[in-house]
């Protein structure tokens, strides 16, 4: 399976740290970054002061038409990862309400339903869910959000 730009996103139900189930289609009306990342990958974690950046910058921001701009991280961490992934969190301070993770590793229903092969992976969606660019690194992020906003 592999997400292509246009397509709508399937909806990822999981847990987060506290045992909460969240979903991604309670964000709809918003902007989403759906964003697969996990504790052990050195790659995820060099990117994410940019995930964090883009978050502070636009988490405020006013958006042509969507209601706002969210984050929604999926982690690949394995069975018996639950407490390296809190540490991740807390460490590269990732601070938005959307962490979720099944504990499965690249067994994860939601990696193999989005095509995630390799992370850090990225969905950036628009406010009915669709998506309108992929695996957004550093700078790339930011210039597709300016695209969508009417003010910071």
């Amino acid at each position: 399976v592999v997400l292509n730009i246009g397509q709508t996103a399937s909806d990822i139900i999981a847990k987060n740290p506290d045992g909460k189930t969240m979903k991604l289609s309670d964000l709809k009306g918003k902007i989403v970054l759906v964003d697969f990342w996990a504790s052990w990958c050195g790659p995820c974690r060099r990117e994410n002061p940019n995930v964090v950046a883009a978050y502070n910058k636009y988490n405020k921001a006013k958006f042509k038409d969507a209601k706002g701009f969210e984050i929604f991280s999926y982690s690949l961490d394995n069975p018996g990862g639950m407490d390296r992934w809190k540490s991740a969190i807390a460490q590269d301070k990732l601070s938005w309400p959307y962490q979720v993770s099944d504990l499965q590793g690249w067994k994860s229903p939601s990696s193999v339903k989005y095509g995630v092969y390799s992370i850090p992976s990225n969905y950036l969606l628009d406010k009915d869910g669709k998506i309108i660019a992929k695996n957004l690194r550093g700078a790339a992020l930011d210039r597709e959000l300016d695209k969508l906003i009417s003010s910071l």
